[in-house]
C-alpha cells in the first residue's frame, strides 16, 4: 500500500483567440494564428505529462488534441473547466463595457461576489463546478503528472483554492496567454497538502 502520493498538475491558459482581448467567457472563439504560436512555443518539445485534461471550448480543446496526438497521450475533455460565463458582457472589450457602464467594471473587479454582470454566472457557482472538476482530477489521476488546458478564470480559481484565498480576491491573480502554473499535491493518510510551485511561468 502506498502511504504517500505526489500528484503534479500543470495548468496552461490558452493562447490568444480570434478577436483578441475581450470578455469572451463561454463564447467558442478558436485560437488565432498568434495564439497557436504562443501555445506551441510554451510547450515546445516538453512532454512530462501522463495525461491531458482540457476544457471543451475550442481555444483549449484544439491545442490539447494536437498535443495529445503528437505525444500519444491520453486526452480527457472536462466541460466543468470552461470559462466563467460573463452574461451581457460576453464578446465585449473592456473599453466597450466601460463606455456603456463606467463604474460597473470597477465594482465587479473590486467586489465580484456582489456585482455579477447581468445574466452572468455567479462566482460561487463557477467556484463550485471548477473545484469539483479539480477534485475529480486529483482523485482520478493521483500520483500522475497532469496537464490541464484551460482559461484564465479557471486557473485563477484553482490557484485561489490552493492558496486558500478569499473568493472575492480571485481577480487579483493575473494569468497571461499560454502562461503555465504548476501545483504539487501531496496526499498521505487521508490528508491533502497542495503547494503552488510556480505561476505564470514557463517549462
Amino acid at each position: 500500500m502506498v502511504d504517500r502520493l505526489t500528484t503534479t498538475i500543470d495548468l496552461i491558459r490558452h493562447g490568444e483567440p480570434v478577436g483578441g482581448s475581450k470578455y469572451r467567457g463561454q463564447s467558442d472563439d478558436p485560437l488565432s494564428e498568434r495564439g497557436w504560436v504562443q501555445m506551441r512555443r510554451a510547450v515546445a518539445d516538453h512532454r512530462p505529462w501522463d495525461v491531458i485534461v482540457s476544457s471543451t471550448l475550442s481555444r483549449c480543446s484544439e491545442f490539447a488534441s494536437e498535443l495529445a496526438q503528437r505525444h500519444a497521450l491520453p486526452l480527457e475533455f472536462e466541460p466543468r473547466l470552461i470559462e466563467i460565463g460573463f452574461g451581457a458582457w460576453e464578446g465585449r472589450t473592456k473599453a466597450e463595457v466601460m463606455a456603456q457602464h463606467p463604474a460597473a467594471l470597477q465594482r465587479f473587479w473590486t467586489d465580484p461576489l456582489n456585482n455579477t454582470p447581468p445574466g452572468a454566472e455567479p462566482l460561487t457557482d463557477f467556484r463550485d463546478r471548477v473545484i469539483a472538476a479539480w477534485n475529480d482530477v486529483l482523485t482520478n489521476h493521483a500520483g500522475r503528472h497532469v496537464l490541464i488546458v484551460g482559461h484564465a478564470g479557471v486557473i485563477r480559481m484553482i490557484t485561489r483554492h490552493v492558496l486558500d484565498m478569499p473568493l472575492d480576491r480571485v481577480f487579483r491573480i493575473e494569468v497571461p496567454n499560454a502562461g503555465i502554473t504548476r501545483i504539487r499535491v501531496e496526499q498521505s493518510h487521508g490528508e491533502t497538502l497542495p503547494t503552488l510551485i510556480f505561476h505564470a511561468g514557463a517549462l
